[in-house]
Formats: structure tokens, C-alpha cells, sequence
């Protein structure tokens, strides 16, 4: 069975599931009366794959990450950086349009064509330079930004922090595209794209080494700290660093502790050099 197959039919019953999960938590959340809550109603479970995840994290993720970033010095992480980031402005600009923000469609789209070709295949950021900012965009976000409740919290198996909303954008994101879908018509696709997730993943847990180490030492409850610092990040995104009374109404949730505060990117924007990754735990 090949790769595509095995991932396409996870993809569609974890969008099956979270899509329930929407429904589900939008029935039973009772308040619109304090936004910045977090709705984790299967929170053990939750708790659960963390742990799992977080075992993972210390086996296997986090040990290549140090690996990778012994083997590779910063300008040769840099460029793959660079090119990781390249591959995925054809889905931002597809997204930007979808929201309606033309003009950061167009620049995701010059983004592409100047560090696809004078930036060798997207190694260099030559875009930046001449002033195309990066940004990203992903179907989460785009369903945020057309009034689709988050829905409840869920820790997914290796992607980590999400909710209803975004795990059914995961599914967007895969099929979505353009790169996957060009890559799907060659005999190698599927290793190409297991590849690029691979190679994101660690790229991406390399850059927060450090940061995630500080978070789990003044952490009292890590598992709660990621998840408000994980809001907070998305909403961030959402609103492309608008400030807080221009956000998308968020899903109703039952009140709950405050959450961490965070410094975000500056200009709002996600910075290629420094994130939290979407997966780990």
C-alpha cells in the first residue's frame, strides 16, 4: 500500500473525528464570557498522549535534533530554513486569497517565483532582502478567519497541541498543497513528502531546543503551560499581529486559569528562524 494511501486514510478519520469534536464542543460550551479560556474538555486523555508524546519528544525527536544541528553548521540550517519555508508559500498564498488578503497573497506569491529562481531553489532568501516579508498561512487559520469555532483542546499523537479546528486543518494542509499535489504525481511523491514533514519536524524542534527547556523549568503544570502558549501563539497568527480587539470571535468555553503570557514575533508575523512547532508535543 503506498504512503499517500496509509496517510490519506488517517488524515480523513482524524478530520471525521475532529470534526465531530467541533460539533460536540460547540454544544456544550456554555460562555462567551472569557475569550481567553481554553476548552479542554478531554483533558486526561489529552494528558495522556502529552506524556506519550512527550516520551517520544525525549527518545527520538529531541536526541535528532541535537544531531542535526551537530551535523549542519547555522548558514547550511539556514538555507534549509529557507527552502522549507520556500515550499510552503504556494498553500500561504492560496490561503491569503482565501481570506481575502490580496495583497499578502502577493506577496507570498513573489516570495516563491524570486526564491524559487535568484534564490536557488529557495535557499537564499533574496525576497526578504529586497523587502517581501515572510509570512504563513495555513486552513486553520483560514477557517478561523471565516467564524469556525475553535472547538475543544486536543493534543494529537506527534503533531502535539491543536484543537478541533486546526486538526481538520492539518487535513486541509495535506491535500491542499500545491507542492504535495505536484509531488503526488511522480513515482517517489510519497518520500518527498514524508521526507519534507520529517525534515520540518526536526528543523523545527531544533530551533526550540532551548526555548521548550526553559518553559518545562518554570513550568509548575507543562502540560498547561503549552496549551495556553499554544493559543495564544494561533490567535497571534490569526490575526496577523492585529491587536486583541481585532481577533476572530473565538469558540465559547467554559472559564478557566489565566493563561501564560508570551512575546510574539515581531510585527505578529511567524518567524522562520524561531516557532513552536505545530507537532511535537
Amino acid at each position: 500500500m503506498k504512503l499517500s494511501s496509509v496517510l490519506g486514510g488517517k488524515a480523513i478519520r482524524v478530520g471525521a473525528l475532529t470534526a465531530g469534536l467541533i460539533v460536540c464542543g460547540c454544544a456544550s460550551t456554555t460562555s462567551l464570557d472569557d475569550p481567553d479560556a481554553v476548552y479542554d474538555p478531554i483533558e486526561p486523555v489529552n494528558r495522556y498522549v502529552f506524556e506519550v508524546n512527550y516520551f517520544l519528544d525525549e527518545m527520538f525527536i529531541k536526541p535528532s535534533a541535537y544531531i542535526y544541528r551537530a551535523a549542519l553548521p547555522d548558514p547550511a540550517q539556514r538555507g534549509v530554513r529557507n527552502a522549507l519555508s520556500n515550499l510552503r508559500m504556494p498553500w500561504t498564498a492560496i490561503n491569503d486569497l482565501l481570506q481575502g488578503e490580496f495583497d499578502r497573497a502577493a506577496v507570498a506569491g513573489g516570495r516563491f517565483a524570486i526564491n524559487s529562481t535568484l534564490g536557488v531553489l529557495g535557499l537564499f532568501d533574496v525576497a526578504g532582502d529586497i523587502g517581501l516579508p515572510h509570512h504563513e498561512e495555513d486552513a486553520g487559520q483560514t477557517f478561523a478567519v471565516w467564524g469556525l469555532p475553535e472547538g475543544p483542546y486536543i493534543v494529537l499523537p506527534i503533531f502535539g497541541p491543536s484543537n478541533a479546528r486546526d486538526a481538520v486543518g492539518l487535513v486541509g494542509d495535506y491535500f491542499g498543497d500545491p507542492v504535495n499535489i505536484v509531488a503526488r504525481q511522480y513515482p517517489d511523491g510519497d518520500q518527498f513528502i514524508l521526507g519534507r514533514g520529517v525534515l520540518t519536524g526536526v528543523s523545527t524542534r531544533e530551533q526550540v531546543i532551548e526555548v521548550l527547556d526553559e518553559l518545562q523549568r518554570n513550568s509548575v503544570d507543562y502540560y498547561a503551560t503549552l496549551r495556553s502558549v499554544y493559543r495564544q501563539r494561533r490567535q497571534n497568527e490569526i490575526r496577523n499581529g492585529a491587536p486583541e480587539e481585532d481577533r476572530p470571535r473565538p469558540s465559547a468555553s467554559p472559564p478557566e486559569s489565566r493563561p501564560v503570557a508570551i512575546a510574539p514575533t515581531s510585527g505578529g508575523e511567524s518567524d522562520p528562524a524561531v516557532q513552536f512547532p505545530d507537532g511535537g508535543y
